[in-house]
């Protein structure tokens, strides 16, 4: 006979109310920010209007949202001088079709910038704005311009609202191992990088994790991706709750990896709401998709490993004062994202985190999370360490199991 405190009714209230306790208390002590996209242009949205109005020599242009194997055989087939055109026409849209040569696609994007960093400058001194918008502009301007440094290789780059960016470190077109860095919350193309605790942003995470691998591997082509290019949850509020987002977010991952050139395995290291994205999108990944790991995860929207219906390795990790271990692992009406893929029902494979501190500390240069996920994302998994301190996560792995 069920007792009235385990029924399932009783049960789902409990969590419910959990769910509540804990985004009030996130709320009134600072964690819940609110705050407002930046920008309220669609420069993206006329950019593909006139992207389809647009012939090439009497023929029609694939749409924007083609297949990237679509996309790679028209411009394939296109002159020099052509494709130069398409460039200088469109930017905006070039630089972030998946399948165009990266060379144009890095090409297209610093032009997108240079645009884009120049409407900036005007909104900087355009009296009709508050002056926080005018400090806003500011911002983005300078933001705009440090992403247009000599050597940068912008992948992907959209300034509507609060920005969307994508940047490569190593040389993606050779690569035999390709690394993703997926970002969680608060993710915005102005804290794309930064100069104080630069490892918690998506540059630092990805440029350190690019040094530890060539560290760990010297004679591996590596490359990393700080992928910045989905809209991320504003603030620890419902959005970073709920899937919407992650889901959104899922498909760009998804179109990212099926179209990233040659044939070299790919690892995801997926922080904090990254996780959440990268859980959602796993069961559709191409098989070149080898490793998933997560790090300070409020979970994948799933109950074990097992069903996130990927071959892929997945790997967790987490540090002992991370903040993340206090959200109810639940998934409740849509609220919520599951089990905790740190517990051994999850299935994960559990790494240590020895050395990192707090929620964003995973990439810092020295902690036990950057030097696991170099020797993942380089196939080094016998340099791997295990949370328990044996060679649990490493079982299974042919050539890995020795402590």
């Amino acid at each position: 006979m069920t007792s009235f405190d385990s029924s399932p009714t009783l049960n789902a209230w409990r969590a419910l109310l959990a769910l509540a306790v804990v985004f009030v208390l996130l709320a009134t002590t600072g964690w819940t920010a609110i705050r407002h996209h930046n920008g309220d242009s669609d420069l993206r949205g006329a950019s593909l209007a006139a992207w389809a109005r647009d012939r090439v020599d009497g023929r029609a242009l694939p749409a924007a949202g083609s297949a990237p194997e679509r996309l790679a055989r028209f411009f394939a087939g296109l002159t020099a001088s052509q494709r130069a055109r398409l460039v200088d026409r469109h930017p905006l849209v070039v630089g972030n079709l998946n399948g165009v040569p990266l060379t144009l696609r890095y090409r297209a994007n610093h032009l997108a910038l240079t645009q884009a960093r120049a409407v900036e400058r005007e909104r900087m001194h355009d009296e009709r704005l508050t002056p926080a918008g005018r400090q806003t502009a500011g911002r983005r301007m300078h933001r705009f311009a440090s992403l247009m440094g000599e050597g940068r290789q912008i992948l992907a780059f959209d300034p509507d609202g609060s920005g969307r960016v994508a940047e490569v470190f190593g040389d993606l077109g050779r690569a035999e191992r390709v690394s993703v860095v997926v970002p969680g919350v608060d993710t915005n193309v102005v804290n794309f990088e930064r100069t104080r605790r630069k490892y918690t942003a998506p540059v630092g995470m990805a440029k350190s994790l690019y040094a530890a691998e060539r560290a760990a591997s010297p004679r591996t082509r590596t490359a990393v991706i700080a992928w910045a290019d989905y809209t991320s949850p504003v603030g620890v509020g419902m959005d970073a709750a709920i899937g919407r987002l992650a889901r959104d977010g899922s498909k760009r991952l998804g179109s990212l990896v099926r179209a990233l050139p040659g044939d070299s395995k790919v690892s995801l290291f997926c922080h904090s709401y990254g996780s959440v994205v990268c859980g959602v999108a796993a069961g559709a990944l191409p098989s070149r998709v080898s490793d998933i790991a997560v790090a300070g995860s409020p979970g994948m929207r799933v109950e074990s490993a097992k069903e996130l219906g990927t071959g892929a390795r997945v790997w967790a990790a987490r540090d002992r004062d991370d903040w993340i271990q206090d959200v109810p692992y639940l998934e409740v009406g849509g609220l919520g994202h599951g089990a905790d893929p740190m517990t051994p029902e999850f299935g994960a494979r559990v790494v240590s985190a020895a050395g990192a501190v707090g929620h964003t500390g995973y990439f810092e240069p020295g902690t036990e999370s950057l030097s696991n996920f170099a020797g993942i994302g380089v196939g080094s998994y016998s340099t791997v360490s295990c949370a328990g301190g044996d060679g649990a996560c490493r079982s299974g792995i042919s050539g890995a199991e020795a402590n």
